[in-house]
């Protein structure tokens, strides 16, 4: 069991002052349960989805926790979602859903306390389905070429940013979004002005009034449930070799198993996939 616990913000608790937000989480690994999702619609699909599975196998044999691993949207039955702690995309891009049944049984596993944890093209991943943009914070606009730029952890104390360095030299596909979301809270960005100026106004018009740090990594307590994604994540290998990368993704899934008591559809209310959230 891994029990992490951060401090801040102002909160008097037993006598005791203390300054900005408290993060405790318990992690009991052996009761945790992941399904990856890895199907792709029409269009790009990354080759580094085998890898990405393949690293969280691993994190699961290492941390103790079970990883099943699905490519077809049959999954996606309240019967068979509720044993899972979190659900990760890995990788998806474009529709990932067959039918709207799936695409609510998806909703209503979030709304019933489920976790959930996107990595990279995920972002590029149902385009049209309003709620599901809400949930992950926006929709894939643009991105340079493959180049390395600097990331900067905006909360240290955040337990998904745990032993990450303050400024990180990441080679990546830097992200930009569209259709943003006022809700999630950003706790690590990348820096546009570390980008090679080959594309200056391209940089600028997706950038928006963004000038110098974007968005790259956020959670987000949303309809009942809880997601953290991030947008890194291009490199096959990075999944394999690169041990900052590697440790940026568990500790987004710890975070997420923290959270999620358990899987409650009596709590789910949707009764389709464009139910006005309440």
């Amino acid at each position: 069991m891994n029990r992490i616990c951060r401090t801040g913000g102002i909160l008097l608790l037993l006598g005791v002052l203390s300054l900005g937000p408290v993060w405790c989480q318990s992690v009991t690994w052996k009761k945790v349960r992941v399904l990856v999702y890895t199907k792709n619609g029409k269009g790009y699909v990354h080759d580094n989805i085998p890898n990405a599975v393949a690293c969280i196998r691993t994190l699961g044999q290492q941390h103790g926790f079970a990883v099943d691993v699905a490519d077809q949207p049959d999954v996606f039955t309240e019967a068979n979602l509720k044993q899972y702690t979190l659900l990760l995309f890995a990788s998806t891009n474009n529709d990932v859903f067959d039918t709207d049944q799936q695409r609510l049984t998806f909703r209503r596993y979030i709304e019933a306390g489920g976790g959930f944890v996107g990595i990279h093209s995920v972002m590029g991943t149902e385009r049209n389905w309003s709620w599901f943009k809400r949930m992950i914070g926006g929709t894939f606009a643009w991105h340079p070429r493959f180049q390395p730029f600097t990331v900067e952890v905006l909360d240290t104390r955040h337990p998904s940013m745990q032993g990450l360095p303050k400024r990180w030299q990441k080679e990546d596909e830097f992200y930009f979004t569209k259709e943003m979301s006022p809700g999630p809270t950003v706790i690590m960005a990348s820096d546009m002005t570390t980008l090679k100026p080959d594309e200056p106004e391209k940089i600028k018009t997706f950038g928006g009034s963004y000038t110098q740090l974007y968005p790259s990594a956020w959670y987000y307590h949303f309809d009942g449930g809880y997601t953290w994604c991030t947008t890194l994540g291009h490199a096959k290998t990075d999944y394999l070799t690169d041990e900052l990368f590697i440790k940026h993704i568990f500790q987004g899934i710890r975070y997420v198993a923290g959270q999620v008591t358990r899987i409650d559809f009596s709590k789910a209310y949707a009764d389709n996939r464009d139910s006005p959230i309440r």
